[in-house]
This record gives structure tokens, sequence and C-alpha cells, in this order.
């Protein structure tokens, strides 16, 4: 549930704040190794300066890659990603958290867990299980096939698990969903008798170390170099980038490094490695939000490259690097070595990659051997995908129906739209004045504005119909406005509760007018209680009414001139001002993705050379 701005800070937060304050010393040891802390400042002044009451300041967390370097680097041993973390956390529960851009990520997270992509298959006996984790599953199928049939030579007991390790939703912020997903899988897994899981992906390790209980976990590399496993031999010199989630994690350092030592290829390590590494590029989704400062760190790692082929135990870190320097996966390495080292190993990219999990997971489900089969079913009730609105669709077979039906009953010569003007203006003032009146009490009666509104370009013309459409729409607002203002306040606020609305209060103390033009011309909240809402607030109601007057008239404009030659198009006749009806549509609409592609570039200007 989100949270006000009045209500206090999350206990860990406040914690992580006040120990930065009072520990951090600006010694500047994090600052120079840091993109996002040269723009910002260092943590202590960051910390000083959180305010959960502006925007800002729960945006600001978003831009930090969580690679932990700084934690490392600090002298006070603070846990400064955790810091950072902890404000992403603070910006979901107050309904900051929310990127456009990170729908793409929620989603393929969505899927990973979803029962289509997610496959559970455990033999008799089974104690340890592979969890190879998405991007490993759909990039290199073939890599997973290969570990998993070396993992079974050793235990041949070993299940896999097809499933999402919820990092995507863990760097978000977004805690409790977490939470809640990870619990049912972890304890499932428990229940059916599993004591260890061998992962692949280092962001599976982090997450199964953190949020896990009652299992061991361990990476395949481990596994593999305990084995005593000796891929096939040849010779070559790499560089090995280190997963910073997994920065800590020297055994699987060693392990990795062992397993290429044994093949014979030499390794020669840049700068930052190991503890020290750093992030490729795609931490914290930062390169989501602004790709130019998330790609300053895959230029680092190319300068340290300095032409060697990268090797690196992540399928995410491959994708970031792969564009900037030659990269593979370790599994590309151990398992074809020759094409790898000639860079013609690759490996899949999407929409691919979703066919190789399905694909994938077909295979596993129809393999002998295995006592429990199971596909994950349990999902919270938040943020589950939207279902599919079938009502566009629908609006154009019903105009599709309406247009045969008028074309094959013989009643166009009744939808002659001059007929009903000349009818409508043989009745003088009397008539705008009565569309004006019912179009001024529809807000007040939560009554729909685009039907009044189409019928006023129908019968009034796209001249006539902007001015008494605009004029009706702005006396309604008001009129909304003032009711929640003077008449009827408590029992509107008592209608109007919870953060979303809250929140619309705090933003125009914020923004005063700002907030009105926003929502006027990118649509955030429905209309009939954005007027009641607004009458809550302490922007002056001249300040309303000029605003939205002005910014309610593009999309008045639009659906008046469209509308206007509507029954031109039921009829069978396609005009010009139909046409240009149609085009403003599309440009009002097109605002909002105008406005997040000038919000972002701006940005992205701001990210210093």
């Amino acid at each position: 549930m989100e949270r006000s701005d009045s209500e206090p800070l999350r206990h860990s937060l406040q914690e992580a704040l006040r120990n930065t304050i009072s520990d951090c010393t600006d010694c500047g040891a994090c600052v120079r190794e840091c993109a996002f802390l040269r723009r910002y400042g260092t943590p202590k002044s960051i910390a000083t300066a959180f305010d959960p009451a502006h925007s800002a300041s729960l945006d600001r967390c978003f831009e930090c890659s969580l690679c932990g370097l700084c934690s490392l680097l600090c002298p006070e041993e603070l846990d400064l990603d955790g810091l950072f973390l902890e404000m992403r956390r603070e910006a979901v529960e107050r309904g900051f958290g929310e990127y456009p851009e990170h729908k793409p990520l929620k989603t393929y997270e969505q899927l990973g867990t979803s029962r289509r992509f997610s496959l559970y298959r455990l033999p008799r006996g089974c104690t340890t299980i592979f969890f190879p984790g998405c991007s490993l599953s759909g990039t290199r199928p073939d890599g997973v096939n290969r570990l998993f049939a070396e993992l079974r030579k050793v235990d041949p007991h070993v299940g896999i698990v097809f499933d999402c390790c919820l990092k995507p939703s863990h760097i978000l912020g977004r805690e409790e969903y977490v939470n809640t997903l990870f619990r049912e899988m972890n304890d499932w897994l428990v229940a059916q008798g599993v004591q260890e899981v061998l992962v692949a992906c280092p962001n599976c390790q982090s997450m199964f170390e953190k949020q896990g209980s009652g299992v061991k976990v361990r990476t395949v590399w481990e596994a593999l170099a305990a084995s005593g496993m000796q891929p096939s031999p040849i010779t070559g010199t790499v560089t090995v980038h280190d997963p910073c989630v997994v920065r800590n994690a020297a055994p699987v350092h060693e392990a990795v490094r062992q397993l290429l030592r044994r093949q014979g290829v030499t390794v020669e390590e840049m700068p930052h490695s190991g503890r020290t590494t750093i992030c490729c590029g795609k931490g914290g989704a930062v390169d989501l939000l602004h790709p130019k400062l998330a790609g300053s760190w895959g230029d680092l790692r190319k300068k340290e490259a300095n032409g060697r082929r990268i090797i690196t135990y992540c399928a995410g870190c491959v994708q970031a690097l792969g564009g900037k320097s030659p990269t593979n996966h370790l599994v590309d390495l151990l398992f074809a070595p020759e094409q790898t080292l000639a860079g013609k190993k690759k490996g899949a990219g999407a929409p691919r990659t979703y066919l190789n999990r399905l694909l994938l997971k077909r295979n596993y489900t129809r393999k002998e051997g295995f006592a429990v089969t199971r596909e994950r079913t349990v999902m919270p009730d938040q943020d589950q995908p939207k279902k599919r609105s079938w009502k566009p669709l629908i609006i154009l077979i019903l105009l599709i129906i309406v247009v045969a039906g008028v074309q094959l009953s013989g009643a166009t010569r009744y939808l002659q739209q001059e007929k009903l003007q000349a009818l409508i203006a043989s009745y003088g003032v009397l008539a705008p004045a009565i569309y004006i009146l019912i179009f001024a009490l529809a807000p007040v009666l939560f009554l729909p504005g685009l039907p009044i509104t189409i019928v006023g370009g129908i019968l009034f013309g796209p001249l006539w119909g902007v001015l008494y459409t605009i004029t009706g729409a702005t006396i309604g607002a008001s009129l909304a406005f003032l009711v929640a203002r003077y008449v009827a306040r408590d029992w509107v606020a008592a209608k109007l509760t919870g953060p979303t609305w809250e929140k619309l209060d705090s933003e125009v103390a914020r923004n005063g007018w700002k907030v009105v033009a926003f929502t006027r011309l990118i649509p955030a909240f429905p209309f009939n209680l954005l007027n009641y809402a607004f009458g809550l607030t302490k922007i002056s109601f001249v300040q309303y009414v000029v605003v939205s007057f002005i910014c309610m008239l593009p999309a008045c404009i639009a659906f008046i001139v469209f509308s206007s030659s509507l029954l031109g198009l039921i009829t069978g006749k396609v005009s010009p001002t139909l046409l240009m009806g149609i085009a403003l549509i599309v440009g009002v609409s097109l605002i909002p993705v105008l406005y997040r592609r000038f919000k972002g570039k701006s940005a992205d200007e701001a990210v210093p050379e």
C-alpha cells in the first residue's frame, strides 16, 4: 500500500540515512570510482539532502547501479548501495517508483514466473536442483543442457527448475512483491526435501543468498571445479569480467579461473576485477532510464579490456558488454572453445530468447526420470499483467456494423448533416445554450463528456462546436471545483481518499498550476473526479480555470473536428475534415509519449561526460 508524504520514513531507511550522515567523512574514495556519485556528490551530501516530499530525491536513487563498489571502498564500511536500495523501496511505497521505461523489465520477470514459462522437475530422492535462470536459458539453451548433463554425472538425482529469481523487482524496490513470490518458491523447494540450489546466474546467487532460507546456495562453476571437470583444451588469452553483484564471492571468482586454467586458457586481469570489479552498465536497470550514464561504465570496461576477449559468467553482462568489446559467456568457452575464440559463438537475442525458453521447458517436460513436476501458479494480487482490453476492437466492430446497417437500410437520407444543422440553427441561441448547459452539468453529475462532445461536433460543426464545447467543459469543470471547495468539501474529501489523491494534493502544493496543465494535456486521472479533486487542493480558482481552458482545448479541437464529419463516415464518405480530425486525435494521443521522451532526453543530456 502506498504511503503519503506526511508519513515517516521506513525504519530501515531512517537507520541507513542516520549512519551515513554521522559516519561518512566526505573522503571521496567512492566518488572517484562512480559516475553516479560524481554527478550528485558524496553519500553524506545525498543523505543530508534527501527529502521524500520532493520527487527529485526519490528519482535520483534510480540512477545508482547498486553495484556495491562504493561500499567496498568506504573506509567506514558503510552499506552505501543498501542505502540507495532503501531509497528505492521508499519511493515505491510512496507511489513514485513507477517508470514506463521499466515496464519491459517487469514484463520479462512476470513471464519468467508465469505458468507458461516456469517448470520444476525433481527426480526421486532429489536434494539438489539446478537453477539456470532466465537469461542463460533464453540466450544459450544448449549451454543449459550441457551444464545439467555435467551435474548429473556427479549426482544423477539433480533436479532442474526454470523460474525467475525476482531480481528485477528486487532492484526496482518492489520489496513486498519479491518477498511474496520468492518465499512461495523457496518454501515449496524446502518442502520437497531440496537442500542445495546450484545457480548459473550471479543474480540468482545473490537472491537465494539474501532471500532464501533452509537451502545451501552454490554456483555451478564451483560444482564443476570441484568435480574435476576437464574442458576441451584450447590455447588463447582472455580477460574475465566478474559480475558486480558477486564482487565479494571469492570462491566463485577462483572456480571460474580454475576452469579456464584447466582448459589451457591464459587469463590477463583487468585493473578492476574480483572484489573491485565494476558494473557492466545494466546494474540497477539504470540503462533503461539513463542509457548514457549506464554506457559510461561499459566504456570503462572496454578501455580496460584493451581488445582482449572478455569472458563473464552473467548473460546480462554479455549483452551489455558485447556491443562494446568482444564478449562471451563462460559456457561458450567451456563447450565451444574454438568457435568462441574465433568470435563465431553468439547467444540468441529477443524474441528468439522467449522461444528458446519455451522449447527448453517442453523438452524437459517430456524427459523421463522425474518424480515431481510443477508449474508456478501462485501469483500475488498486485502487479499482475493487465488483461487485454477489447474495447477498441468492439468499438470498431460496432462502427462497421452501424455503417453497414445505415447503407443497407437506406437511412442515409435521414442522416444529412446539412439538414440537421439547419434545423438546429432555426432554434437560434436556444440550441447552443441548452447544449452548453448540458455539458456544464455533465462533470457535476459524473456524466461522460465524450458522447456530448461528438454530438456537439455533428450539430454545430468544427468552429462553433469547439467554441460551445470548450465553454461548457470549462463551466462544468469550474462548477465541480466550486462544489468541492465550498459546498460539499467534507463529502468529497471522504470520497477521494487514498495515496493517489494524496499524491495529487502534494504535487499541486509543490508545482501549482503546472499539475493542472499536465493532467489536462496528459490525462492521468478520470476527468470528472479530477475536477472535484482540484477543489480540495490549494490552487487558486482563477489559475485553475485559465489553465483548464487552455490545456483542454487541444483535445476538444481534435474530437470536434473529427466528429463534425462523423455522419459523412457513417454514410460512406471520407472527407478531408475527417482525416484532419483523425490526425489531430493521434497528435493529442502522442503527447504523453513525446513528454516521456523529452523528459528522458533532458535527463540524459544532463549526464556529465
